[in-house]
């Protein structure tokens, strides 16, 4: 059996490729949206080769067909629905490029799928969670601040990852995350956090460092910036330590910072901020979270729940 992996005809790769370059100097998206957007055209192309097609000259009977045996492979609705978003993006721009007359699935619907609530945490559970690295290593000194980080600030874990040292303020108690978009925004620390910062660079750092003057806040390997996947292996270990069997996500502290955000009653605007969203509407599904939670402590407490 070959372990060959099919790939798209020569002039389709090449679509592919332009796309993917528009998408990147006009819109600046990141390495991440890029490789989905790839995953996502180079499956439709794939597909469309096999039934004797292509990107240019797709038949609108193929996707229905295609969805169809997805769903039957066991994809979920979610997946379908950001696949049909990622093609129905690509024919817009070669409408764009005159590269086409009409869109081959302007007649397809997207699927209607509920917005998913986000896993979080208690706030028990995160207080286990942040107490669980060990702090008599420098590895555990560094993965505590990290945790603290990242839930004192709600930063998503690629702009943890990112951090230089020069980006956090700790006598004013905010760091200077660069975002989505390469748009930068400060955001408070609080008490914690910037004591376990400054705890972890007296104690830590240097000790994982071959050169102390390189930029990373927290090193990975020779002395770079730890990649995203180090650490989520990195919670996940930690997760295990504080006995939290539940499903988490690399973002489950980003979600429970603004959770429990709201539910100490903070403004949704003022959250927006925090987390760096552009769209208010992003940020109004943490209220469904929060009030999920509310729904539950009644049940759990009040007399007649």
């Amino acid at each position: 059996m070959s372990d060959v992996k099919p790939e798209p005809g020569p002039a389709d790769a090449g679509l592919i490729d332009a796309f993917l370059d528009h998408l990147w100097l006009e819109q600046g998206a990141s390495d991440h949206t890029l490789s989905a957007y790839r995953h996502d055209l180079t499956a439709w192309a794939v597909r469309l080769l096999a039934a004797g097609g292509g990107l240019l000259s797709a038949g609108g009977a193929v996707l229905p067909e295609w969805l169809d045996e997805r769903r039957e492979a066991g994809y979920q609705l979610r997946s379908n629905a950001r696949l049909l978003a990622s093609l129905r993006r690509f024919y817009r721009w070669a409408l764009g490029e005159s590269l086409l007359d009409a869109d081959p699935l302007a007649c397809v619907k997207l699927p209607r799928v509920r917005p998913a609530l986000p896993n979080t945490l208690d706030e028990d559970e995160v207080e286990r969670l942040l107490a669980a690295p060990a702090l008599d290593t420098a590895l555990g000194m560094r993965d505590r601040a990290m945790l603290e980080v990242l839930y004192g600030a709600g930063l998503r874990v690629s702009e943890l990852v990112g951090l230089t040292t020069d980006a956090v303020n700790l006598r004013q108690g905010v760091v200077r995350v660069r975002g989505k978009g390469d748009k930068d925004r400060l955001v408070p620390l609080g008490e914690e956090a910037a004591y376990w910062v400054t705890r972890y660079l007296r104690e830590g750092r240097g000790a994982l460092m071959n050169d102390i003057s390189r930029p990373a806040l927290f090193p990975g390997r020779r002395d770079a910036c730890m990649t995203r996947q180090t650490f989520w292996h990195r919670i996940k270990r930690h997760a295990q330590v504080a006995g939290i069997d539940r499903p988490l996500s690399p973002h489950t502290l980003r979600h429970a910072f603004a959770t429990h955000l709201l539910n100490h009653g903070a403004n949704l605007r003022v959250v927006q901020m925090l987390l760096g969203h552009t769209d208010l509407s992003t940020t109004q599904i943490y209220t469904h979270v929060a009030q999920a939670r509310l729904e539950a402590l009644h049940a759990d407490h009040h007399p007649r729940g």
